[in-house]
């Protein structure tokens, strides 16, 4: 018997794990469907690219998407201790003030800027030092660009040549402007919330972890979470939770498991055979970033030669060199009206020449990257059932680019990213364009988009609060049982998600304990660290 279990080991998980842990009365189980995180490919960080499509991820693929010219999409989702932050890129970007004041405008309280910077602070050790914006001493490293790949910083420099403002930090006052970003990284290496959270509780003696465990359904008695079945070495194991479940499963897996335990639209759930427990909306409101591949080729190293003996030594010796690098090493924010309030667009520039995901092999040439991201997607998709069966994928589809705010936005993104590469940092180092649009024309950027868009990896919203859970995280219309990871992000937040997910666990590790929330990131509640 355990008093909470936790689905998932993921992002999410391993933070909540590690907090209500520190009660030392209090047993945790972590439940796992992958396996532990020992091969050191995974916290080689320029590696990432290796573990897609491996045993530690779950292998995901969209539907058909209609905005993408019905391509399917790779979806790589870590399944492995430590999940996504696993096999992510790394970046440490936590959005925009107006992202969690619009959270908290919809009626969810405590999620304001205010109150979450708190729990942003909390997690975090930013090698930088503790700052109003920042904490020091934290589980998580975040520090700075260790590989500083001369072809990142020339798109950099290229883009403040465009008129785009400089910034040294993307997480300060001002998320707007180009800079170089920030990392979850440990001297160099990936610091996943294995590393940082889960692998520290694990001493303590009172956290289990089952890899290898497919959580199949969760456990109810009289309209209460009671436990998880899973299966675990070819047997149907059941663990019992005392006080709660926790569902830390991704935007994909979280609301699949909710489907298959009868919580979701009654009408689909009936006609796979499911008896409905709760009708909510689950698997509803996926949205996501896509970002648009635009690739120039050069005669300067780049990325694609960077594993070599010499610099492996480097990377083993001092934790430098382009082996620590996420590929996008910096990049921008920017607006593509001056009416709005908060940036619209992100660039994530990258030292190699990227492809879009199950394309042509990788391109033989050195070449950078640039990737408009669309940062306020307002097409919706969504996560179902394939059948009722545990072991099968869940379908997924996003809808990009399904409204027109979504369509003019990236456009004019795009088209900013070309006058980027158009300046003087980077036109000297332009050998050939090697996936551009054929004009500069409104139709040819979308017919360019639709063909090469893919995921950044950042779905949220489909057990989001207020339709789902409540601002506490509790799953409506049943006991005992939370959801707690990007799915319950009721909106994405402007930049990469893997800090906003961390956040929301610290949060709601408080919530689960009945703790009172850390005091708001006021002025004058911080009075010595406060912004001048």
């Amino acid at each position: 018997m355990f008093d909470y279990v936790i689905v998932g080991a993921g992002s999410a998980g391993c933070v909540v794990a590690a907090r209500l842990a520190e009660d030392s009365d209090v047993r945790v189980a972590v439940i796992e469907a992958g396996p532990p995180d020992s091969e050191p490919v995974i916290h080689t960080p320029l590696a990432f690219r290796q573990l897609w499509e491996s045993r530690f991820d779950w292998g995901l693929w969209s539907e058909r998407e209609p905005g993408l010219g019905e391509r399917r999409d790779l979806l790589p989702r870590g399944r492995v201790l430590g999940g996504s932050s696993s096999l992510n890129c790394m970046i440490y970007m936590r959005g925009n003030r107006l992202d969690y004041e619009g959270w908290a405008a919809m009626g969810l309280p405590g999620w304001g800027f205010e109150d979450v910077l708190p729990y942003f602070r909390r997690s975090e050790d930013n090698e930088r030092g503790e700052s109003y914006y920042h904490g020091g001493g934290g589980p998580l490293t975040v520090s700075v660009c260790r590989s500083m790949h001369p072809l990142a910083g020339a798109c950099i420099d290229a883009a403040g040549d465009a008129g785009i403002a400089a910034s040294d930090d993307h997480n300060g006052p001002t998320q707007e402007g180009a800079g170089w970003f920030q990392f979850t990284q440990r001297d160099g290496r990936r610091c996943s919330t294995a590393v940082a959270y889960l692998r520290p509780a694990l001493e303590r003696g009172n956290v289990e972890v089952l890899p290898d465990a497919l959580a199949t359904e969760i456990l109810f008695e009289n309209g209460r979470a009671v436990g998880v079945e899973v299966l675990r070495n070819n047997n149907l194991e059941r663990l019992h939770a005392e006080r709660e479940v926790i569902v830390c499963a991704g935007a994909y897996h979280s609301p699949h498991l909710l489907l298959l335990s009868g919580i979701g639209p009654a009408d689909e759930l009936g006609a796979l055979g499911i008896e409905p427990r709760v009708d909510l909306p689950v698997g509803r409101n996926l949205h996501d970033h896509p970002i648009v591949v635009l690739v120039w080729l050069t005669d300067q190293p780049s990325l694609r030669t960077a594993m070599t003996p010499e610099n492996v030594a480097l990377f083993e010796r001092e934790g430098r060199g382009p082996l620590t690098s996420g590929f996008s090493e910096g990049g921008a924010f920017i607006r593509t009206r001056p009416e709005l309030d908060a940036p619209d667009i992100q660039f994530h520039c990258g030292g190699g020449a990227s492809i879009r995901e199950n394309a042509d092999p990788p391109i033989a040439h050195d070449g950078f990257t640039i990737f408009p991201t669309l940062l306020t997607p307002t097409s919706r998709g969504q996560v179902t059932l394939r059948n009722a069966l545990p072991h099968a994928k869940p379908r997924i589809v996003h809808n990009y680019y399904m409204t027109e705010d979504d369509t003019r936005t990236i456009i004019e993104g795009t088209r900013v990213a070309l006058e980027i590469a158009s300046r003087p940092a980077l036109r000297k180092l332009r050998t050939a364009d090697w996936a551009v649009p054929e004009s500069g024309s409104d139709a040819d950027i979308l017919a360019f988009v639709r063909h090469n868009t893919r995921s950044i990896f950042h779905p949220v919203g489909t057990c989001a609060m207020g339709a789902v859970v409540d601002a506490q995280l509790r799953v409506h219309g049943v006991e005992s049982l939370r959801v707690v990871d990007a799915s319950v992000m009721p909106t994405v937040p402007r930049g990469n998600i893997n800090a906003p997910t961390i956040m929301v666990a610290e949060k709601a590790a408080d919530l689960i304990r009945g703790l009172p929330p850390l005091p708001r990131a006021t002025p004058e509640a911080h009075a010595g660290l406060a912004p001048a």
